[in-house]
């Protein structure tokens, strides 16, 4: 059974992703790392989902959902360097901003959902969600009021969802795929069809 992770990408990065134009391109890349920075994606595993977030004036955002298809370098990762001098992962320049050049850096391959910075978590979700740790502990998000995050602390690494804090995200990331028109990565976990009227789907193609 696959899991389902988050991981905070920072204002830096989500900046270099737009100054470099990314905002409606799919990752095909991400990285893994050993420092609070760069977290390490700690059992992760090929099928596994990792939500990126973003936080912006105390509001969550999902910023894509990666499902993981390959560990490690592969030949589209380049030639590795051999002085400290080479780039990490000359083959994947464009997604370098993820972290190519953190601390411990390793490549994690993905199929994603475009990059996108208007898919806010609704307050009420935000709320409810809850990760677990290896030990089967159950914690929610600390600092959330009136459906806002005043302090992003506790977001800040690579943790695992519970199921049913995935299926939310899930389900939301899948509305929001749909409304938008663009395409989702192979799916891991069924969801329910958002509902939608016939109305509201012609006069948006009009």
């Amino acid at each position: 059974m696959s899991d389902a992770f988050t991981v905070l990408w920072t204002q830096d990065t989500c900046r270099a992703l737009r100054e470099a134009g990314r905002v409606g391109e799919r990752p095909t890349v991400a990285f893994s790392g050993a420092h609070s920075s760069l977290p390490a994606w700690s059992g992760a595993r090929p099928g596994d989902e990792v939500y990126a977030l973003h936080v912006n004036r105390c509001v969550v955002y999902v910023v894509s959902r990666m499902r993981v298809t390959d560990l490690g370098r592969r030949d589209c990762c380049g030639a590795a360097p051999e002085t400290w001098r080479d780039t990490a992962f000359r083959g994947h320049g464009d997604w370098a901003m993820l972290g190519a050049g953190g601390c411990g850096a390793t490549a994690v391959h993905v199929d994603a959902t475009p990059v996108r910075f208007d898919q806010p978590i609704p307050g009420d979700l935000l709320g409810r969600l809850t990760w677990r740790n290896r030990r089967g502990r159950t914690r929610g998000l600390k600092y959330v009021v009136d459906g806002r995050l005043e302090h992003s602390v506790s977001l800040q690494g690579f943790y695992r969802l519970t199921p049913g804090s995935a299926d939310e995200l899930a389900e939301l990331v899948g509305s929001g795929s749909q409304a938008d028109g663009s395409l989702e990565p192979g799916r891991t976990r069924p969801r329910r069809q958002p509902l939608r009227s016939r109305a509201s789907v012609a006069s948006r193609s009009a």
